[in-house]
């Protein structure tokens, strides 16, 4: 089996199975030994709210596909033109059914850290919330830290952002950079200064328990 190095894309990977794969509920057609997220994102919500007995139906099946390995990414945006209330309420929706579905949630977040964080504090999750495409400074990533959120880096980050990170609490992504994550890799390791295969091993390892472990 192969182990995604990276964790959030919205393209399909080159090498099947290499990355986790992004997918609004209606457009999730798996592909042959890839791995995907499911996830309501905020930017389209009102499409998901219009049919929402339909819709919610379908999410739910798709969840128990074995190709999805997590939920998201769910989100709060409050430059989205869905109102936050409605926001507040389908991400609150996804991050139950993660814990049902006992499958880690990829979180989308602008402008809403404190809307975040009393979420996390009201649902008390046992599965792991994944800040993805992280670009705040480093006092932000400790105060997520110090909340038992995991962050992943894309293109764009605050440098010493990534060298304060814990490596367990660590991972890498592509988002919809046409970046290779071969390169993020690389960067990562040279500011970490970290041997590269050693930074390869110990997110492959978080990947394997976050996204692999039942």
């Amino acid at each position: 089996m192969i182990i995604p190095v990276d964790i959030h894309t919205h393209r399909r990977p080159l090498v099947p199975g290499t990355a986790i794969v992004n997918c609004f509920p209606k457009s999730f057609v798996p592909q042959t030994e890839d791995w995907y997220s499911v996830g309501i994102h905020p930017w389209y919500i009102a499409s998901f709210a219009a049919s929402l007995n339909d819709s919610k139906a379908r999410f739910e099946e798709l969840l128990d596909h074995p190709q999805v390995l997590a939920v998201g990414e769910a989100g709060l945006d409050k430059l989205a033109e869905a109102p936050l209330t409605l926001q507040i309420e389908v991400f609150e929706y996804q991050a139950r059914l993660a814990e049902e579905a006992n499958k880690p949630l990829i979180i989308h977040l602008v402008k809403a850290v404190d809307e975040l964080l009393k979420l996390k504090q009201k649902i008390q999750p046992v599965k792991p919330w994944i800040i993805h495409g992280f670009r705040g400074k480093a006092a932000l990533a400790e105060e997520y830290l110090r909340h038992g959120f995991y962050l992943s880096f894309g293109e764009k980050y605050q440098e010493e952002a990534l060298c304060i990170m814990p490596s367990e609490r660590l991972f890498i992504e592509t988002d919809e950079s046409t970046v290779s994550v071969d390169t993020l890799y690389e960067r990562a390791a040279i500011l970490r200064k970290t041997p590269l295969e050693e930074l390869r091993r110990t997110i492959r390892k978080n990947v394997s328990e976050i996204f692999f472990r039942q």
